[in-house]
């Protein structure tokens, strides 16, 4: 696809999940990022666990998905308090849940207890319905060989995602990131490139390199025009 392609936005607005993660959205920014993603198609939105009942309510069953977060920004709550919060969200609607690793257990080796931690979320998830679960790595907190680590860890645990990045962390997507995601986990889980991604060119090298979802704020820019 060629950036300036007029069709391109269209078919990159289905990868998109829109997303307000800022610790100051109001309640009329998620009715705004609700109304804009389902006027322009994306895949999802994606908001706070305490925006989750807003948005239910903004969407109406209408459109995109509705996602949420687990663990968000920095992994290190304790896994009760992980599961509580997979377990609210999806009754309350959520439909997928972007769950941050346990990402000092992961960088301290503890592979076993990073891969519990993955299960139970997914399966508390799951109690409530087919919810999809990605896994954000954070990507520029990892050595290469902790990300593929980390991608069979999530693997086994039965999430369906590898995720790069919060966009609260010390970096966002890369190219070269993604591309490693999508070499270790193959066609078997999809890739989700998040952080940093705010114009068109950016977008499509992302999905060129692998990503089968992109976390986008800047949504809209990227739709609009081929220069963001």
């Amino acid at each position: 696809m060629k950036p300036n392609d007029p069709r391109v936005a269209q078919v990159l607005a289905r990868f998109i999940d829109h997303t307000d993660l800022r610790p100051e959205a109001t309640a009329a920014d998620i009715h705004r990022l609700c109304v804009e993603a389902k006027k322009v198609n994306c895949k999802a939105v994606c908001v706070a666990g305490g925006w989750v009942q807003h948005a239910v309510n903004c969407l109406d069953g209408e459109g995109p998905k509705l996602a949420s977060v687990v663990g968000f920004p920095h992994g290190n709550s304790s896994l009760a308090a992980r599961v509580h919060e997979a377990k609210l969200a999806a009754i309350t609607g959520a439909e997928e849940l972007d769950l941050v690793i346990a990402l000092g257990q992961l960088k301290s080796g503890r592979f076993d207890a990073v891969e519990e931690d993955i299960r139970e979320v997914v399966e508390a998830a799951r109690e409530s319905g087919e919810v999809l679960v990605k896994v954000i790595l954070e990507t520029a907190a990892l050595t290469d060989d902790e990300k593929k680590r980390g991608c069979e860890l999530v693997e086994k645990a039965g999430a369906d995602y590898v995720k790069t990045s919060t966009g609260f962390g010390p970096g966002g997507a890369t190219v070269e990131d993604v591309r490693l995601l999508r070499e270790c986990v193959g066609d078997r889980l999809g890739v989700k490139a998040s952080g940093g991604i705010r114009d068109r060119v950016s977008a499509l090298a992302m999905i060129e390199a692998g990503a089968s979802r992109l976390g986008c704020s800047s949504t809209l820019a990227i739709l609009d025009s081929g220069h963001g």
